[in-house]
């Protein structure tokens, strides 16, 4: 019984919070934005190369 009360009380208290949420979102805001600019500049090197 004990074990019921234990899981009750554990499921009501407040849930834990991430505190690295911002910056795994931050970091892959900004890998992504490299990669973009990489891909882009790739394709504008290519493009001017081959003109």
């Amino acid at each position: 019984m004990d074990t019921v009360f234990d899981d009750i009380a554990q499921a009501l208290r407040e849930p834990r919070q991430d505190v690295w949420r911002p910056v795994r979102a931050f970091a892959i805001d900004m890998a992504g934005k490299l990669f973009l600019g990489l891909a882009i500049g790739l394709g504008v090197g290519f493009g001017m190369a081959l003109a």
